[in-house]
């Protein structure tokens, strides 16, 4: 190979610590575009494709100061190749970790990353020193390419662990020697790493909605699988489509849609270089004429107003909603701001991307949508044996992805008998739309009463002056669990014992009266990961001294 010495060996540090074989998930590749060479290199796949369609000359990623078409991102991701292998001798599947936001830079940083036949570990921009010192501990980097707003905290994570030898930086000054300055000293003829479709492409970091992150190991066929599925059969993105959103590239959701989901569409992206509010990124959106948005449920109702404000936007055909469970109130917001129905999805870390869908010409209210093709779901009891259609269970999945985790022995309680279990409580109907309950965890049972979270908190922000919400249940010697939420509510309401029954009324007249929180607690804010998502084990945590100051430090209350 050409982008390392002859006599360098290949690093086989993540194959040496993926899960043994019988831990595996069964991995389907029913669908005859599934069906891949077993060499391949997927950043080489995603430009071939380009070039085949005839869309290397048009835009690949769009920026405030620069763009780049496809054919000059290729050029671009072998010049970082080379700048990564022939200035530093790593060698393929050597890790590389990657620190930044979502721009142009960064994203041309992952490509090069993995064009090198490196592994792309990259991380969300908000970690600080300690959680990045644990991912560098796991995985085991020498090298890291950082936004040059972002070293400090790196450079700090760096001194716990030195193995990280090399820190090289990107978007600095114009005349800094940073990574795209040094890669344009590079010829760029250098071809992509041959690497096996099985070999790993990237290791993505749980976002920590349940504790401790955990490393997901993805393969280039994985990837390129999971672009076989959703993208090609529920999002049909074309090449005249403008793509934007919130989700960081670090997170799986934002790594598909906003990189690698687009490049197989022959799409383009914009990306704003600075981090963005729910007001600039509606404006942005109208300026850049984006046709697909992708974000959080939290962020399209924070988006709602100002969409609503500027009379919508004529030029979006399709919004994406993942991340976490969306309230009906929130999808019905936002078509009454644009006229847009939201396409709701559920995926995971550890399967790369959306596995069950809906679309906008198929919606079920209150349903999460059918499953993709290429993927296979049922919602199943503790045994694993599927229930009837109707009843609430764990969901099940098997596909061409699914969960690998680097060394650590929660992948048994992931998959199981070759299927995948995200952690979901599902309900499956006669016609096969998926409706979401809760999280595992956040089901909780009162009084002999299964009362899923995320169904309570639909009926809260159905209150006009319910901002955000969560719902979990807490320990009660009578009931086993009381229904307890916490709101943050909009300016000008007041968090007070008035409140609090006029949102428990609101709730029982919303949905079956049992369902109604018997504690409400009101907050500033919520406890959320960097990608949006409701970090509710936070809030159960110290649930048991809110249960014992409910009755006696206002704005806490709780009724009989």
């Amino acid at each position: 190979m050409q982008n390392r010495a002859p006599s360098a060996q290949p690093d086989h540090f993540v194959h040496d610590r993926l899960p043994p074989q019988d831990a595996w998930p069964t991995l389907r590749y029913d669908l005859p575009e599934l069906q891949m060479a077993p060499q391949a290199n997927l950043v080489q796949a995603l430009f071939d494709q380009a070039e085949r369609a005839g869309n290397i000359e048009r835009p690949l990623l769009r920026g405030p100061h620069r763009s780049y078409t496809y054919r000059e991102a290729r050029d671009e991701a072998a010049r970082i190749a080379e700048v990564l292998t022939q200035d530093h001798g790593l060698v393929p599947g050597n890790r590389v970790l990657l620190r930044g936001g979502n721009t142009v830079e960064m994203a041309l940083a992952w490509l090069g990353t993995v064009y090198a036949g490196l592994v792309a570990v990259a991380t969300m921009p908000l970690l600080r020193a300690g959680e990045l010192a644990n991912i560098i501990e796991r995985a085991q980097p020498t090298l890291a390419l950082c936004d040059g707003r972002l070293l400090g905290e790196l450079q700090a994570a760096q001194v716990q662990h030195p193995v990280l030898t090399t820190i090289v930086p990107f978007h600095t000054a114009p005349d800094a020697a940073d990574l795209i300055q040094r890669a344009q000293g590079k010829a760029g003829t250098t071809p992509p790493c041959p690497t096996a479709a099985d070999d790993i492409a990237l290791m993505a970091f749980t976002s920590g909605t349940t504790g401790a992150p955990k490393a997901a190991v993805h393969t280039h066929r994985d990837v390129m699988a999971a672009c076989e599925a959703w993208p090609r059969h529920v999002l049909k993105a074309t090449p005249d489509d403008i793509v934007a959103g919130s989700p960081p590239l670090a997170f799986t959701f934002g790594l598909g849609g906003l990189l690698v989901f687009p490049m197989w569409a022959g799409a383009s992206v914009y990306f704003p270089d600075q981090p963005y509010t729910p007001e600039t990124m509606v404006t942005l959106m109208r300026d850049a004429g984006v046709t697909i948005c992708y974000t959080a449920p939290t962020f399209y109702r924070q988006m709602a107003p100002f969409a609503k404000a500027i009379g919508g936007l004529p030029q979006m055909r399709i919004c994406v909603s993942a991340g976490e469970g969306l309230p009906e109130a929130t999808r019905q917001l936002w078509k009454d701001a644009t006229g847009i129905d939201m396409t709701d999805g559920i995926g995971a870390t550890e399967m790369f991307h959306i596995f069950i869908s809906s679309t906008g010409s198929d919606i079920r209210p209150g349903a999460v949508g059918k499953v993709v093709p290429g993927y296979t779901a049922k919602v199943v009891d503790d045994e694993g044996h599927e229930v009837p259609r109707g009843s609430v269970g764990k969901l099940a999945v098997v596909g061409p992805t699914g969960c690998k985790y680097l060394d650590d022995p929660r992948q048994a309680r992931y998959v199981k008998a070759g299927w995948n279990y995200p952690g979901d409580a599902f309900m499956q109907d006669a016609d096969g739309y998926f409706f979401y309950q809760a999280r595992d965890d956040d089901m909780i049972i009162t009084a002999g009463y299964n009362v899923g979270g995320p169904e309570v908190e639909d009926a809260l922000l159905r209150h006009a002056a319910v901002a955000e919400c969560a719902v979990i249940g807490v320990p009660d010697e009578e009931r086993g669990m009381v229904v307890k939420a916490v709101c943050v509510l909009k300016p000008g309401h007041t968090g007070d014992a008035a409140m609090v029954k006029t949102l428990q009324d609101h709730v029982k007249a919303t949905i079956a009266p049992f369902k109604y929180p018997r504690i409400v607690e009101f907050a500033a804010s919520l406890p959320r990961t960097e990608t949006g998502k409701l970090q509710r084990f936070k809030l159960r945590q110290g649930a048991a001294t809110a249960v014992a100051a409910a009755t006696s430090s206002p704005p806490k209350a709780t009724t009989p």
